[in-house]
């Protein structure tokens, strides 16, 4: 057996550990080449199970660097003209987005959206095949991660790429997670955000507290893994009538 394709089995294999994803997981496409680069590419029923296979694989030791083509199944069926569209209403109506232009990149042509004086900012929608490609530039980590789960929200969207870069740059910790978490669950009409409680350790966010019914529990667990950085959510939130 060669060194590739021992070390793709050994991140096969630690993909395949983790109890929410199983045995039966099969990528597409697994390829790990000579220098530790990983290519995987699947079809994948949740974020959380896209999250967490990329973290077991990332976690597996040889691994240098991933190429990341896993796509979650859609919610509804939407072109990408239809996902462009929610998208650009979603980020013109946010009101912590008031300050940055917008604008919207469609067959190579970038068109601007909205003109802001003064714009602290800007923000690039691009569609690609379901994923959401976003570029550009926000005063703040919470901008970005926000900017990130609107586009999560979108039920067509198969996968999001932030590429939205923090001017001035601003350092990452646990504390900025749980910032953008509460962002997310104060905005999101299932869930009342005043009975849920955020924890987060390292890039794990544990929700406590209780919530009506057991939509809003997965609503809230599926808010947070949305947050760009999230490696992992453990969702002890309890159910009551």
């Amino acid at each position: 057996m060669s060194q590739t394709t021992d070390l793709r089995e050994k991140g096969l294999a630690a993909i395949r550990s983790d109890t929410r994803i199983g045995p039966h997981f099969k990528p597409a496409l697994l390829e790990v080449t000579e220098d530790g680069t990983a290519t995987i590419a699947a079809e994948v029923d949740t974020v959380a199970i896209k999250r967490l296979a990329l973290e077991r694989l990332a976690a597996t030791p040889g691994v240098t660097a991933i190429i990341d083509r896993l796509r979650v199944k859609p919610a509804m069926a939407m072109s990408d003209d239809g996902i462009l569209d929610h998208l650009r209403k979603a980020y013109y109506d946010e009101p912590s987005f008031r300050q940055l232009a917008l604008k919207e990149r469609d067959g190579g042509k970038l068109k601007l959206v909205r003109d802001t004086p003064d714009a602290r900012g800007e923000i690039e929608i691009e569609v690609k095949q379901g994923v959401v490609i976003l570029n550009g530039r926000v005063p703040g980590l919470a901008s970005k991660r926000l900017a990130g789960v609107l586009a999560w929200w979108i039920p067509g969207s198969r996968d999001v790429v932030n590429g939205i870069a923090v001017e001035p740059p601003e350092e990452d910790a646990p504390i900025r997670i749980e910032e953008a978490v509460r962002i997310a669950l104060d905005k999101d009409p299932f869930v009342d955000a005043s009975q849920v409680r955020v924890g987060v350790r390292h890039r794990t966010v544990r929700l406590t507290g209780a919530v009506r019914s057991r939509e809003a529990r997965n609503a809230a667990e599926w808010d947070a893994w949305y947050v760009l950085g999230v490696d992992d959510v453990a969702n002890e939130l309890e159910v009551v009538a």
